[in-house]
């Protein structure tokens, strides 16, 4: 499933990043990689996140989080 499908509350990790290569290093410099769970913490209209990565919370657009695979995670927020 995408990044933008997932609802307020829930967590999920990250499966694979298909981004042009200078987006991908900036989410991985800011700790976003591979296997690295993810809380969506508020949705802010179509596919705009605010998601709690590695303790930091960051604010995503449509366009990043349509490009991101993800799976669900056990846990929630």
């Amino acid at each position: 499933m995408l990044l933008k499908d997932v609802a307020a509350g829930q967590s999920c990790v990250v499966e694979r990043i298909d981004l042009p290569f200078q987006m991908e290093r900036r989410l991985q410099a800011l700790g976003m990689t591979r296997q690295t769970e993810i809380s969506v913490v508020n949705r802010k209209g179509k596919g705009i996140l605010i998601v709690k990565l590695r303790g930091s919370r960051f604010a995503l657009g449509y366009q990043i989080t349509k490009s991101i695979t993800v799976r669900m995670a056990g846990g929630t927020v």
